[in-house]
C-alpha cells in the first residue's frame, strides 16, 4: 500500500536533511580519518566511530521506549523479520563499511563519489522488482542527469577506472541498496529506531570481531584528545544520518528517498 501524501512528503523531508548530514559527514571525516591515520587505518577508524554511534541510537531508543513512543522498540512478529534485523548490521552496518572507507583510502575522490551516487540506480532496478514500486518519469531523468553529471566530472564515462579501490566502493555501494530493500521489507514489523539500532549494533559487534581478529583494534589509551574529539563528533554525525535515514525510509518509497538522498549530497 503506498504512503499518503502527507507521510511521503515527510518522507522526503526527512530524505533531504539525511542528505545534508551526508554532505556534513563526507567533510568531516576527511579530517577524523587524517587525525586518526597517526595510530590506525580505516578499519579500526570505522569501529570505533560506529560503536559511538551505535552507543548513541541505543541510548535514544531507551528513552523512546521508556517514554512509550510509538518510535520505540518494537520486536518483529516473525522470524523473516528477525532475519531481516540481522542482515541489516551485516550488510548495511558493518561489511560495507570496511569496505567504504579502505576503497576511499585508495580510490580518486571524484571516482568515489560517482560510485557512491549509483546507489540509486541499483535501490531502483531492485525496487521495482522486490517491492513493486513504480519507476516515474522523473525517477528516469533524475537517474539520467545523476549518472551523465557525475561521469561528465569524472572526465567522460571513460573516465571512471574501477581499480581495487572502486571495486571496494562498489561493492558497499550494492550492498547498502540491498539493506534498502531488507529495511523497507521489514519496516512494516517494527520501527525505524529500532531497525537504527539493529544496524549498528550488530554491525559494531561484527566490526570489533574482525577487529580484534586482525590486530587492528586500537588501545583508547593510547588515543589523543583530538583523535577522541573527531571519533565522537563523527560518530554522532552518523548516528544522526542513521536515525533520519531509515525515518525516511518508514515513510515513503525506496526510489524517491534515494534519489533525493543522492542528488540532495
Amino acid at each position: 500500500m503506498p504512503p499518503s501524501p502527507q507521510k511521503r512528503r515527510q518522507g522526503l523531508q526527512l530524505a533531504l536533511a539525511t542528505a545534508v548530514v551526508s554532505g556534513i559527514a563526507i567533510s568531516i571525516n576527511g579530517y577524523g580519518v587524517r587525525a586518526w591515520a597517526e595510530v590506525g587505518g580505516a578499519a579500526s577508524y570505522t569501529t570505533v566511530k560506529n560503536v559511538v554511534a551505535a552507543l548513541i541510537l541505543t541510548g535514544a531508543l531507551a528513552v523512546l521506549t521508556r517514554r512509550r513512543s510509538p518510535e520505540g522498540f518494537k520486536a518483529p512478529h516473525s522470524m523473516s523479520g528477525w532475519f531481516g534485523l540481522a542482515a541489516i548490521g551485516l550488510v548495511g552496518g558493518s561489511v560495507p563499511f570496511l569496505l567504504f572507507f579502505e576503497g576511499l583510502s585508495q580510490a580518486e575522490s571524484v571516482n568515489a563519489a560517482f560510485i557512491h551516487k549509483t546507489l540509486v540506480v541499483w535501490v531502483a532496478l531492485m525496487a521495482v522488482v522486490l517491492l513493486r514500486e513504480k519507476l516515474r518519469p522523473i525517477h528516469i531523468a533524475a537517474i539520467g542527469a545523476l549518472v551523465l553529471g557525475q561521469a561528465l566530472l569524472a572526465g567522460g564515462f571513460g573516465g571512471v577506472v574501477l581499480g581495487n579501490g572502486e571495486l571496494m566502493i562498489l561493492a558497499a555501494t550494492l550492498m547498502w541498496s540491498v539493506e534498502v530493500i531488507i529495511a523497507k521489507k521489514i519496516l512494516p514489523q517494527t520501527t525505524s529506531a529500532t531497525l537504527g539500532v539493529a544496524r549498528m549494533g550488530l554491525g559494531s559487534i561484527v566490526l570489533i570481531t574482525y577487529a580484534v581478529l586482525s590486530g587492528s583494534f586500537v588501545a583508547m589509551g593510547s588515543l589523543t584528545g583530538a583523535q577522541i574529539g573527531w571519533v565522537l563528533l563523527t560518530g554522532a554525525v552518523l548516528s544522526l544520518y542513521v536515525a533520519s535515514w531509515f525515518a525516511a525510509l518508514s515513510r515513503a518509497g525506496a526510489i524517491d528517498v534515494t534519489a533525493v538522498l543522492v542528488l540532495g549530497a
